[in-house]
């Protein structure tokens, strides 16, 4: 999926909702408990439930890792649910990866040859020879950590030197490592004016927002400072959504909640002349 088809699924479904499906295991309704494998049960009804109001979903590798074998087992499974059944929504792996060549070929090779996910988060701190490995796959994309919604990004991404804060110097460099069509940015909703600046840098580039609903991100301001004139932007939106509701009917009001978002998005996007 390259940049236009992304867009076009925007234009689509008037939503540039991410859901994140993070989903942990002491969370889960009583109703999924007795099945299978809860998890990818949990995944499969909130999907069915939310995917008209999505664009994209985002399981967080380490809610799947934390249970072993068995959870890398209910990520790839959920992964190819949604390829066989809704082929046309992103999937991001929110894995956050970044080391030597070596390694980070076989981490590319983990979610783009095994998993055939869209998408990967990586972290930029080792350079370009540790994000090109995931570069090799036609189609595929990485997502850049630069400007990130947690207390912590104040430790080091906006330290400045001669006026160019660290999280601008990160973006600066990694533009030139691919293009458009396959290399986004996290950019945090917590600080949504940041948006503004990351936008004088990379005007077109898509950015993957976390931070919006249980973290206290405004959907507004991010539409108003990150929004471009072909969207550019996937919103994610995790506990709010999924964990909306501990009862069996869970994925219905998964689904209100996801609508409710879909709306919002729908009359920003209006507003650009986008939809």
């Amino acid at each position: 999926m390259d940049h236009s088809q992304l867009y076009s699924n925007i234009v689509r479904k008037k939503s540039f909702l991410c859901i994140g499906l993070d989903t942990e295991y002491g969370k889960l309704p009583a109703s999924v408990l007795g099945t299978e494998n809860p998890v990818l049960e949990f995944n499969r009804r909130i999907i069915d439930a939310t995917h008209e109001y999505a664009v994209a979903y985002k399981p967080n590798v380490a809610f799947y890792e934390s249970a072993g074998a068995e959870g890398w087992l209910a990520l790839q499974e959920t992964v190819k649910y949604i390829r066989e059944n809704y082929p046309d929504i992103f999937v991001i792996a929110d894995a956050k990866r970044g080391d030597i060549g070596n390694t980070s070929k076989m981490y590319a090779r983990a979610f783009f040859g095994l998993m055939d996910c869209d998408a990967v988060t990586v972290a930029p701190y080792m350079g370009e020879d540790s994000v090109t490995p995931f570069l090799s796959y036609s189609g595929k994309w990485i997502i850049v950590l630069a400007l990130t919604s947690n207390r912590g990004a104040d430790d080091f991404q906006y330290f400045s030197q001669d006026g160019t804060r660290l999280f601008e110097h990160v973006i600066n460099v990694s533009r030139n490592w691919g293009s458009i069509d396959n290399t986004m940015y996290v950019a945090g909703a917590t600080r949504a004016e940041m948006l503004r600046d990351i936008r004088e840098i990379v005007p077109e580039h898509f950015l993957l927002v976390p931070g919006v609903g249980a973290q206290g991100g405004s959907l507004r301001e991010v539409a108003e400072y990150g929004m471009n004139d072909k969207c550019g932007l996937l919103v994610n939106s995790s506990r709010g959504i999924i964990f909306a509701d501990s009862s069996d009917g869970f994925d219905g009001t998964a689904a209100v909640k996801a609508g409710e978002i879909q709306k919002e998005m729908e009359q920003y996007l209006s507003q650009r002349g986008i939809v």
